[in-house]
């Protein structure tokens, strides 16, 4: 999807409600809205972050140089089969711009969580094999990420080609950023270029600890354009601006919904936690997953967006079921009405009508999270039709439509809707550490401009 916004190139000044934006588009969920979600912490202050150099800053200083590239290749994959190829297409760009410039090109990259050392069904081999098909050469695969035959591998590599170095996770000195393993790493190389926007809030060996080995250390433009799209689309985005926030539980979304709530003047509820705000209204929910601790909070939010004079919607009518099962028995009823014995497993039509005439003047609008369990069909009529309220605001009206999360960006694609978003963010991993207002690991150690 093209950005539609353009904000001054490379600027990386990122405040913390822009912040909270990113972490919100870039949250990767694995997790359907209703399941559990971790608890985090305070919120924490203010901080902002000075703009960092990209490849562009340095292209002069490129040629014949061995170039170590972090990007983010974990991709999904059925056996070795890639079933989505989204993040290598993501990083191709930022590998052609080092080629272009005659740079002998190195790419490293973790896959999947193995337990202890090498497993063959997280190899890189399959990304390497589609990187090549892409970038239209040989990519070759490396035995290792560290060692002599490494070493050998780059030292005989010319200007131009492109290695990919085997899964950095097959160490677990990779994730603890072990300084002995972290100088292996970083040994055959001059200069690292960070392109992984979902692991840059990971201190680790290959995203944080080798900049302290290789200058200098700069920016891919995936990374840029994540940083720098969200950051010029909210810092200075047009308003009304408004937020979807969907979730299993408010206990995960506190942090942000306190924050969007002084950014945006009107935020939607969706998703499980609905239940638990509809609690705290004095509402009957039946069987819904509702979090007791956590009502009080509830009413809190409520409370302070009147104060501020913010609105928050949350569902008129509600899609009950008797169990959690794609062929359980369904009726649509008033949110006030849930029967006991039944719990909330999707918005109703009436709430989609109401949200799209809630968010019609809206310029710019942030979706994080589904509305219901949209992986049943049964209920996923609220999730497909938020998404098809905003791509037609982007299309027919030209408003700003950001959408983070897993399985918002998933909701998206089956939609068939996700070319008519302005932008879908490549990120992984939760950042719940951002979202609390802390500074990216791997984009704070990056060379400042």
């Amino acid at each position: 999807p093209t950005a539609i916004v353009k904000s001054n190139e490379n600027k990386f000044k990122m405040k913390f409600f822009s912040a909270v934006v990113l972490a919100l588009a870039a949250t990767a969920s694995t997790t359907s809205a209703f399941a559990p979600a971790a608890k985090f912490g305070v919120r924490a202050p203010t901080f902002e972050l000075e703009a960092k150099k990209s490849i562009e800053d340095i292209a002069d200083e490129l040629k014949g140089k061995k170039v170590l590239v972090r990007c983010d290749v974990n991709v999904p994959l059925d056996g070795k089969t890639i079933t989505d190829d989204t993040r290598i297409r993501s990083s191709i760009p930022t590998i052609k711009y080092l080629q272009e410039k005659g740079a002998i090109v190195t790419v490293c990259s973790h896959l999947g969580r193995p337990k202890d050392g090498p497993e063959d069904k997280f190899s890189l081999g399959p990304c390497a094999e589609r990187m090549g098909e892409l970038l239209d050469c040989d990519v070759k695969l490396a035995p290792d990420c560290i060692g002599e035959d490494v070493a050998a591998l780059v030292a005989g590599a010319k200007e131009g080609d492109v290695i990919m170095l085997e899964n950095t996770r097959f160490y677990k000195e990779e994730t603890k950023n072990e300084p002995g393993f972290v100088e292996k790493l970083a040994a055959p190389f001059d200069i690292f270029v960070n392109d992984a926007f979902g692991t840059a809030h990971r201190a680790h060996a290959s995203t944080e600890g080798v900049t302290k080995f290789l200058s200098p250390s700069v920016s891919g433009f995936l990374l840029a354009k994540e940083l720098e799209y969200l950051d010029g689309a909210i810092t200075s985005g047009e308003k009304p601006m408004a937020a979807i926030v969907g979730g299993s539980k408010v206990s995960s979304k506190i942090t942000v919904l306190e924050a969007l709530l002084d950014k945006c003047e009107k935020i939607i509820i969706g998703g499980g936690m609905v239940f638990t705000f509809l609690k705290a209204k004095g509402l009957n929910v039946g069987t819904s997953l509702v979090e007791d601790d956590f009502v009080d909070t509830a009413k809190e939010v409520m409370a302070k967006a009147e104060k501020l004079g913010k609105t928050i919607l949350l569902p008129s009518d509600i899609i009950v079921a008797d169990a959690f099962a794609p062929d359980a028995n369904t009726q649509v009823v008033a949110a006030d009405a849930i029967p006991d014995g039944w719990m909330g497993l999707d918005n109703g039509p009436a709430t989609t009508a109401e949200q799209k005439e809630f968010l019609s003047d809206c310029k710019t609008v942030i979706m994080n999270g589904p509305m219901g369990v949209f992986e049943f069909e049964a209920f996923s009529k609220g999730t497909f039709g938020i998404v098809d309220i905003l791509a037609d605001l982007t299309k027919e009206k030209g408003a700003i439509t950001i959408i983070g999360g897993g399985d918002s960006v998933a909701a998206c694609e089956q939609s068939g809707r996700a070319g008519d978003m302005s932008h879908i963010s490549t990120g992984g991993g939760a950042s719940l550490e951002l979202m609390e207002g802390k500074v990216l690991p791997g984009v704070a150690a990056l060379a400042d401009k």
